[in-house]
């Protein structure tokens, strides 16, 4: 019984963080999230869920990319704005960007695709949070368009779902809203 309660309050005790700091998860810590990410529910073993990890050097060129796509994409001028899309990648020591391969399948529609890697999303939040490391998960400008992928060097399948920053937790960390759960359940019996 007590995995069980230990496995129930990891989920329920999982929150967003935005102030994240060094370190970032070791290798060996990823192998376990990745893993994890990796037991999403995948109808027809598609395995449409890829990542690329994002550290060091790597979040300077992810830093390019933001501010690239914002001058060429979102004729974007605005100094401030720009200067926000490119520091946005140093918000976190680690970035792991979700990436969807959709495949042409005749019982798989293309949404079922995104929402597998979108639980895998969620299991990686959940597995760093038992890891105790704090992430978030965002998306608006730079995910869920086509235009993006050029910057990435990925394929015309492929959509990127968004980013999930991911560190150390620093400062407070935010209340857990009290949810009430007979707000959002019908039951038919």
């Amino acid at each position: 019984m007590g995995h069980f309660m230990e496995a129930i309050k990891n989920i329920t005790s999982r929150n967003s963080h935005s102030k994240l700091i060094e370190p970032a998860p070791t290798p060996e810590e990823m192998r376990i999230v990745y893993r994890s990410a990796l037991r999403a529910p995948d109808h027809a073993r598609l395995n449409p869920s890829r990542f690329i990890e994002v550290t060091g050097k790597g979040l300077d060129k992810l830093s390019k990319i933001f501010l690239e796509y914002s001058k060429n994409h979102l004729n974007e001028l605005d100094n401030n704005k720009l200067s926000k899309y490119k520091n946005a990648p140093y918000r976190a020591p680690m970035i792991i960007i979700l990436v969807c391969n959709i495949k042409e399948h005749p019982k798989v529609p293309v949404i079922e695709q995104k929402l597998s890697t979108a639980a895998a999303a969620q299991n990686i939040l959940l597995s760093l949070h038992a890891l105790k490391y704090g992430a978030i998960w965002r998306t608006g400008i730079f995910s869920l368009n086509k235009e993006i992928n050029s910057y990435f060097n990925i394929a015309e399948n492929e959509w990127i779902l968004g980013y999930i920053y991911t560190g150390t937790i620093s400062g407070e960390v935010k209340k857990l809203p009290k949810i009430n759960i007979k707000d959002y359940v019908r039951k038919w019996s």
